[in-house]
């Protein structure tokens, strides 16, 4: 058994005194990411690097206390809540960008480096980072890898996995290894591209070599109004099916728009049912064109108006209200509980049928904004948790969407990772020896069940036990045994 202070002790020799927090009131900001769920640690430590990394590491192994990594805490699915409380290990003071070799067209950073401020930086050689999530200003490189994370951009250019070269790492035993390297399909097999979305169970990211790619030649951004969902969702449809690969297409419904209408004044209208912000890229002649054919897609099948912004400043404008939708909502609501489920792009609406039936039978709002070229739904159940029961009620709600997603011929995740909030639904899409042999994996990186445990796989050793241990351990005291 390891008391309070002695974990301390370690955690302050491998990092520094002034790099732990553990006062109730430091802590409270570790205890939640984007999601509902809620832990608190028992301390959380900022390692600089792999060496201090893989030090408190092996120190928690040796005390037998549980380690949740964490990035910036954007995570949508509860991937960095600490189930089993124990040690949280922050990447925020490894934010470094190590090299940018525009020749190669590649970079290398620290776990910690937000995700826009690499194509800032790669702006000067003209390229930039493709993966772009919605908290990109926020989110960092690392929690990406851990989720592999999408973003609207990645309808064309694919999500993280497609842009990760290498990591070097920081295995659950504690032992520092690069998986990949600086250049594609490296020979064996592919540990990176199976550490890339292991949501933090296998070990922590210490460096990320990525690729570039170029800055497009010419840009063109549409918005689309329709006066129904259903006409936006078929309207998607047929853009593919005309053999047009956008950079990306994005919907909005109406709850959506008008909160970031009243919030952001983007230039939304308010009053539409939908629209579909679709954006492409290339040389200018084939832009122009392909923009010419999405154009006369969206109004063969309803289509009100087809706007293109003007210059770069109305296409940011236009972008920032999708970016910043989700956070507009708070004018709605006190709090909402997001979604991430995947489908054929040809059921989508049936899909969004379901989710407004689920609405009305749940007596709760749900706003739906999207990266509708690849079926990738973010239903926005939005809620207020100081209500009885209203918490259990979004969570059955949510349950339903995601059963229908997967009914749908679709997936549990498109981007957010399935965390703890998901794990229990993995047997919907997952038979009882394909779970087994994900499990098996994660004896290899050193993880016997305390490392980030209760994410991703279903069950986990202690998982059910946690309140019963939080009522001990306040009993005993602030120095009780971890």
């Amino acid at each position: 058994m390891t008391t309070r202070r002695e974990l301390l002790a370690r955690l302050r020799a491998a990092v520094g005194d002034r790099n732990v927090a553990w006062r109730p009131e430091d802590l409270l900001l570790y205890e939640y990411d984007g999601t509902i769920e809620k832990k608190l640690p028992y301390a959380v430590a900022f390692p600089d690097g792999a060496d201090e990394t893989a030090a408190v590491v092996r120190a928690c192994n040796e005390l037998g206390v549980p380690v949740t990594p964490r990035g910036a805490g954007t995570g949508l699915s509860g991937g960095a809540v600490p189930a089993r409380r124990g040690v949280v290990i922050a990447t925020t003071r490894m934010r470094r960008i190590l090299e940018i070799d525009p020749v190669n067209r590649l970079a290398v950073v620290e776990p910690g480096l937000p995700n826009i401020q690499l194509s800032e930086a790669a702006a000067v050689h003209g390229l930039f980072y493709a993966p772009d999530p919605s908290s990109q200003k926020a989110c960092t490189i690392g929690g990406n890898v851990a989720e592999n994370a999408g973003g609207p951009h990645c309808l064309s250019l694919g999500v993280t996995t497609n842009h990760v070269l290498g990591i070097e790492v920081v295995t659950a035993a504690g032992e520092i290894t690069w998986l990949g390297g600086r250049v594609p399909d490296a020979h064996g097999y592919d540990l990176r591209g199976a550490f890339i979305g292991s949501e933090g169970t296998l070990g922590i990211v210490t460096k990320v070599v990525v690729r570039l790619v170029p800055v497009p030649a010419s840009v063109v951004t549409l918005l689309a109004v329709f006066d129904t969902v259903e006409q936006a969702s078929e309207t998607v449809s047929a853009i593919i099916s005309a053999g047009l690969i956008p950079a990306a297409m994005e919907m909005m419904d109406r709850t959506t728009l008008q909160a970031a209408e009243a919030g952001l004044q983007c230039g939304y209208p308010p009053d539409a049912g939908a629209v579909l912000l679709v954006e492409l890229d290339g040389l200018a002649e084939m832009v122009d064109s392909q923009a010419a054919s999405v154009r006369g897609e969206c109004l063969e099948r309803g289509a009100t108006d087809v706007r293109t912004a003007r210059d770069a400043a109305e296409r940011e404008l236009l972008w920032k209200g999708r970016k910043g939708a989700i956070g507009s909502l708070g004018r709605i609501a006190p709090n909402y509980y997001i979604l991430d489920g995947v489908v054929p792009r040809s059921r989508l609406v049936d899909v969004m049928a379901t989710v407004a039936d689920v609405s009305a039978r749940y007596d709760l709002p749900i706003a739906n904004v999207f990266h509708a070229g690849d079926g990738n739904l973010h239903p926005c159940v939005m809620f207020d948790e100081r209500e009885p029961g209203a918490t259990e009620r979004v969570l059955s709600a949510g349950a339903e969407i995601m059963r229908a997603c997967v009914e749908a011929g679709g997936s549990l995740s498109g981007e957010h990772g399935i965390g703890f909030e998901k794990q229990k639904f993995m047997p919907w899409l997952y038979n009882e020896a394909d779970l087994e042999n994900m499990a098996r994996l994660r004896p290899v990186f050193g993880n016997e069940g305390a490392f980030n445990p209760c994410k991703l796989l279903p069950g986990g050793t202690g998982c059910g036990e946690m309140a019963h241990q939080e009522a001990a351990l306040r009993a005993a005291g602030p120095d009780a045994y971890v």
